[in-house]
C-alpha cells in the first residue's frame, strides 16, 4: 500500500465522518413537537447516545473500501479481520447503547472478536492466547475513558497517531490502514464531541475505538522485525487507559464498592474536583497520553533505548497516586428539615398536636444543652418569641440529642458529665 493510498483512505473517513455527524447533529437538535414535553424529540436523546455510530461507518466505510481496492496486498487477512471483529463490538455497543447488555455477554462477544483477529491473522497459538487478552483488556480500559466530553476522542486520536507511526517504521504500511482512518474519523467527531458535547461516543464508538487501537497494537506487535523492542515500546501506548483503569479499581476496592458499578471516580471526574474545567481535563489527560505514546514510538523506531521508558511510567505511577488523594466519594447527604410551612401542609389537620409535641421535647431536652445557647456568638431570645434554637460559636445550630425519658434534672445532669 502506498502513501497516497494511506492519505486518500484518511481523507475520505474525515468527510465521511464530519457529513454524517453533521446530519445527526442537525436532527438531534431539532425542535420538538408542540405538545411534548422536554424541549426535545425522545429520538434527540438517543442520537446523541448512539453518536458513536457515525465515526464508526466514516472508519468503517473508508476502510472497507479501501480493501476493495486492494491497497491492504498481501495483508488483507489481518486487516479484514481487524475490521470485522472492531465491527462485531460496535454493533454490540449499538446495543448497549439502546439496551443495556450483561457485562458477561460484552465480554463474551469482545473475546469472540478478539479470537476472530487472531485466527485471520495467523498468529501461533501462544502469542494468540496472549493477544486475545490484550485486546479485551484494552477495549475496556479505553471504554472507561468515554466519561467526559471530548476524553476519549482526544486519547485516542493521539494513539492513532502512534500506532500510525509504529506501522509505517516497522515496513508494513498495511496495517497503518486502519490507524490512519481511525484518526480522521476521531478528528472528524472531535468536532461534535467536544464540550459542550452535542454527540457522544457512546458504547458504540468507545468500544469500537478500543478494539480498533488494541487489535492494531497486538497485530503490529507481532509483524514487529526482530530485534525491535516491540515487547515493551506498543503496551506504553496504552498506558493512560490502564492507568484510569486501575485507579477506578483501587478506589474501589477501599471503598468496598463493586467494581463493575460504574460512578464519579475517574480521572476528569477527580480533575473536576479540584476545579479543573472539562475542556481542562480533556487536554491535560491528552498531554499525558502524548508523553508514553511519543517515547514508545521512539523505542519502537530504535532511537531511544528502552530503558527510558520507565519516565513516562514512573510518572503515570506518580500520577495515580496523586489522583488517589482526591476524594471521590462524598458523604452521602442528609434529608434537608422540612419548614413549618410545608409539615403544616403535609400533616393537614394535625398542626396543633405537633406543636405539642415540639414543645414537649423542647421541655425535656432544652435543660440538656445550656452550654450551647450561652456559646459566643448566640443571640438572646427576642420577648414575645420565646427560647431560640442553640447555636455554635459559628452561629450553626446545634442538633439536640434525643430524648431519653429522664426528668430535665437528670438530663442536664448527664450532658455535664458528657461535656
Amino acid at each position: 500500500m502506498n502513501v497516497l493510498g494511506i492519505i486518500a483512505s484518511g481523507v475520505a473517513a474525515l468527510f465521511i465522518t464530519v457529513a454524517l455527524a453533521k446530519s445527526a447533529r442537525r436532527v438531534a437538535l431539532r425542535p420538538h413537537v408542540p405538545n411534548e414535553p422536554g424541549g426535545r424529540a425522545p429520538r434527540a436523546e438517543v442520537l446523541r447516545r448512539t453518536g458513536g455510530a457515525t465515526a464508526v461507518l466514516g472508519v468503517g466505510t473508508a476502510t472497507g473500501v479501501a480493501l476493495w481496492l486492494g491497497a491492504a496486498d498481501d495483508a488483507a487477512g489481518s486487516v479484514g479481520g481487524l475490521l470485522a471483529g472492531a465491527g462485531i463490538v460496535a454493533a454490540l455497543g449499538l446495543v448497549h447503547d439502546l439496551k443495556p447488555l450483561w457485562t458477561a455477554l460484552r465480554l463474551g462477544a469482545q473475546t469472540a472478536a478478539a479470537i476472530l483477529v487472531v485466527c485471520l491473522a495467523g498468529l501461533p497459538p501462544a502469542a494468540g492466547v496472549l493477544a486475545v487478552l490484550w485486546i479485551v483488556l484494552v477495549t475496556n480500559a479505553f471504554a472507561l475513558l468515554d466519561h467526559a466530553d471530548g476524553l476519549l476522542t482526544v486519547v485516542g486520536l493521539v494513539t492513532a497517531a502512534g500506532l500510525l507511526a509504529c506501522a509505517l517504521v516497522g515496513g508494513d504500511p498495511a496495517l497503518a490502514l486502519l490507524p490512519t482512518t481511525l484518526v480522521a474519523g476521531l478528528a472528524g467527531f472531535l468536532l461534535h464531541t467536544w464540550h459542550p458535547a452535542r454527540l457522544r461516543l457512546g458504547a458504540t464508538g468507545a468500544q469500537f475505538t478500543g478494539f480498533a487501537l488494541a487489535a492494531s497494537g497486538a497485530l503490529i506487535l507481532a509483524a514487529a522485525p526482530s530485534g525491535r523492542a516491540a515487547w515493551a515500546a506498543l503496551p506504553a501506548l496504552a498506558t493512560v487507559a490502564l492507568a484510569d483503569s486501575a485507579l477506578v479499581l483501587i478506589s474501589r476496592r477501599r471503598a468496598a464498592r463493586s467494581p463493575l458499578r460504574d460512578t464519579d471516580d475517574h480521572i476528569a471526574h477527580r480533575l473536576r474536583r479540584v476545579r479543573v474545567t472539562v475542556p481542562g481535563a480533556a487536554v491535560l489527560t491528552a498531554l499525558w497520553a502524548a508523553v508514553p505514546v511519543a517515547t514508545g514510538t521512539l523505542v519502537y523506531a530504535e532511537l531511544l533505548h528502552p530503558a527510558f521508558l520507565l519516565l513516562p511510567l514512573a510518572g503515570t505511577a506518580a500520577a495515580v497516586f496523586a489522583l488517589l488523594r482526591i476524594p471521590a466519594y462524598g458523604s452521602p447527604r442528609t434529608a434537608p428539615p422540612r419548614t413549618g410551612s410545608s409539615r403544616t401542609a403535609s400533616s393537614g389537620a394535625a398542626p396543633s398536636r405537633t406543636a405539642a409535641a415540639r414543645r414537649a421535647q423542647a421541655s425535656g431536652v432544652g435543660a440538656a444543652i445550656p452550654a450551647a445557647a450561652s456559646a459566643p456568638g448566640a443571640k438572646a431570645s427576642a420577648p414575645g418569641q420565646g427560647a431560640p434554637a442553640a447555636r455554635t460559636a459559628a452561629g450553626h445550630p446545634t442538633v439536640p440529642p434525643p430524648p431519653t425519658g429522664r426528668p430535665p434534672a437528670e438530663a442536664a445532669t448527664a450532658a455535664a458529665e458528657r461535656g
